[in-house]
């Protein structure tokens, strides 16, 4: 039997990418899953996908508080409580710090902090009873500050630390907090990225074709929410850079800077 058959699962930020892998693996191993995000027409398109099972899908701004208050209240009433919950949802931005707008930080911090914050406090009395999981999906750039992603980068350093900080707290409660950086994954997040005003960039200067894929991603995660892991680091780049960034940050930062830039330019 799966481990995950009749667990609650939720899951922000299901209708695309790395979020909606892990629906789609998840349903077929009897998990029962709640999910949100904010385009209606995904969320309907979505439930259509799935007609036959119950999938909980809410329409919610993980940036908005009471959104978020509502979707796992909603989420409990459906289901009777909350195993584990994966804080998918986020995004990325592109601009240079002396070019980005504040409100552009500002918005990212927001989805991809807070919102996790909103949804894991909402969600913890379940899951503590429950002795569940909490996951954040962050990034390499929650490692190491990458340029042009300064807002990113911000929001996954809190959110590990966030989470780290959570996990001693809970230590001896049987509830296991884990962080993800999946590395470069194919998804949208790319080219939803803001940039330096706000607006969504809607195009992505990396090849995907080099990338993990969403689905091997979401397999990867998932294994580790069975074996209860602390982090968990995808990709050989992903491994290396943090590797390097520890013990050889000098020399890190040239290859960051190089990785990035031509002729002074913000090329990635």
């Amino acid at each position: 039997m799966s481990f995950f058959k009749d667990k609650v699962v939720v899951i922000t930020g299901g209708t695309e990418g790395i979020g909606k892998a892990l629906i789609d693996t998840l349903i077929p191993l009897g998990a029962k899953v709640s999910t949100c995000g904010r385009n209606h027409d995904k969320l309907y398109n979505l439930q259509l996908q799935y007609s036959n099972v119950l999938l909980h899908a809410v329409t919610c701004d993980v940036s908005n508080e009471q959104d978020c208050e509502k979707f796992i209240e909603s989420t409990i009433k459906t289901f009777g409580g909350i195993d584990i919950l994966i804080n998918n949802a986020g995004i990325s931005m592109r601009a240079l710090v002396k070019d980005a707008d504040v409100e552009v930080i500002r918005k990212v911090m927001a989805v991809n902090f807070y919102g996790a914050v909103y949804c894991t406090k909402f969600a913890l009395s379940s899951i503590t009873e429950r002795k569940g999981s909490i996951v954040g999906i962050s990034s390499i750039a929650g490692y190491r500050g990458l340029p042009g992603r300064s807002a990113y980068s911000a929001s996954k350093f809190a959110l590990q630390g966030w989470l780290e900080a959570l996990r001693t707290e809970l230590f001896d409660t049987g509830v296991n907090v884990m962080w993800v950086c999946p590395g470069f994954t194919t998804s949208n997040i790319r080219h939803a990225a803001l940039d330096k005003e706000g607006r969504p960039q809607g195009e992505s200067l990396m090849d995907e074709t080099k990338m993990m894929p969403a689905a091997e991603c979401a397999q990867y995660i998932l294994n580790a929410v069975e074996k209860r892991k602390r982090t968990l680091i995808l990709t050989f780049t992903g491994k290396r850079t943090v590797f390097l960034n520890r013990f050889f940050p000098a020399f890190t930062d040239k290859l960051v800077h190089k990785f990035f830039f031509n002729n002074g330019q913000l090329i990635k």
